[in-house]
């Protein structure tokens, strides 16, 4: 069974996107140890999962896209979650339907060989989260306060990291289990 992991870059005070919807405040805290981190966590999926938004912004960039995310991005198969997407012409690309937790226990069990690779937006992530589905979770902490913005967290949740890497540009990756392994 695959494991659902959800990457994804956070501010100092706890948000994943500006109310502008602007993602410039990503290469806050940028060098090279946290790209490669990155693109390891990106490479490894065995798909990747996204909502409509996401998927229509990523689509219109990898394919004509180069650097060390592109062949990633572009040979990993994805499915692309939306009650409203009739097709997707971006290679190995599905579209699922229906109920979100349903749909992700199906790909949980059919799929093997590297995680479900979960990538945000907002609202998206948040929809995970609420499913009680997400076995890990793959946190970027930038050092920038965007002071207003979306969160994925609305309730309270207590997890202990399984690893913390401190990277060079002062960026921080937490990687936590979504559900403590029992004593």
């Amino acid at each position: 069974m695959a494991l659902l992991v959800l990457k994804m870059s956070v501010s100092l005070d706890g948000y994943v996107a500006p109310t502008d919807g602007s993602t410039d405040w990503i290469a806050a805290g940028g060098s090279d140890d946290a790209l490669a981190w990155t693109v390891e966590t990106v490479g490894n999926a065995g798909a990747h999962l996204m909502g409509a938004n996401t998927y229509a912004v990523m689509a219109a960039f990898w394919p004509g896209a180069a650097g060390p995310f592109a062949s990633p991005m572009n040979e990993i198969p994805k499915v692309v979650f939306s009650n409203s997407l009739t097709s997707a012409d971006w290679g190995e690309t599905t579209i699922a339907t229906g109920d979100l937790a349903a749909s992700i226990t199906r790909l949980k069990q059919e799929r093997s060989g590297g995680y479900l690779l979960a990538h945000g937006g907002a609202r998206f992530a948040r929809s995970l989260v609420e499913t009680g589905l997400i076995d890990e979770y793959r946190l970027l902490i930038h050092p920038v306060v965007l002071g207003v913005g979306e969160r994925i967290f609305h309730a309270p949740l207590t997890i202990e990291p399984k690893s913390t890497i401190a990277f060079s540009g002062g960026a921080v990756a937490h990687v936590f289990p979504a559900h403590p392994d029992p004593a």
